[in-house]
């Protein structure tokens, strides 16, 4: 959206920061307020039913969450939001955001993309999960990150993103044993260099490849 608009959404919220590990929304609480990040970068998560805890997504600065709680009305949260970091972030409540929507149009069309491109996302990671081997599900996932989170340095882009292993096993849809063999495989072949909750993506066109992303952004 455009900059004026931009600027009057974050207006009508109320500003506030959390501190790391803190969570912003918890899955199965039935708040409907969004959040707007300003800076920083949270974890999307969600509870499994063998107990285990799934990482959906990764938000940054400039990302909205919250929003399906407060287009579904009355629906339980649906997943965690848990800060990495220190996090600047705006409040905005239901009603308001609900108001701001309906008297500026160009907010409401970007809220639905946003909605949308979200849908397609988890679309796209169904089919992938089933239709691709854990290496190329890997590659696509440290391609996307280093696409919209990387942070260049005299290698290559460093991913700017703080994930272990069982992170990457919940993204992709994998094991933490076979993403370990994965890593393990990228290094080998002089694509990636890992370290403690540290990758670098070193030769970026030829990660892409055997993602099977092409060379224009995902």
């Amino acid at each position: 959206m455009s900059e004026p608009v931009r600027a009057k959404l974050l207006a009508i919220g109320t500003r506030c920061r959390y501190l790391p590990e803190e969570i912003l929304i918890r899955e199965g609480d039935r708040s409907n307020h969004v959040v707007l990040l300003r800076s920083g970068f949270v974890k999307v998560t969600a509870r499994l039913d063998n107990g285990h805890e799934a990482l959906l997504a990764i938000r940054v600065g400039g990302d909205v969450v919250g929003e399906m709680a407060a287009i579904d009305d009355g629906a339980p949260r649906s997943a965690t939001v848990t800060a990495c970091g220190e996090i600047a972030a705006s409040i905005v409540r239901e009603s308001d955001l609900r108001h701001f929507l309906e008297s500026h149009p160009e907010a409401a069309r970007a809220v639905n993309r946003i909605v949308v491109q979200r849908l397609r996302w988890s679309n796209q990671r169904r089919v992938e999960f089933g239709g691709y081997p854990v290496k190329i599900r890997l590659a696509r996932v440290l391609a996307e990150l280093a696409a919209s989170h990387g942070q260049p340095v005299p290698r290559g882009l460093v991913i700017g993103v703080d994930l272990t292993q069982p992170e990457l096993a919940a993204l992709t849809g994998s094991a933490e044993v076979t993403i370990h063999k994965a890593l393990a495989e990228l290094r080998r072949e002089g694509l990636i260099t890992t370290g403690y909750r540290r990758t670098t993506v070193l030769d970026v066109k030829r990660l892409r490849g055997i993602a099977r992303l092409g060379e224009i952004g995902p």
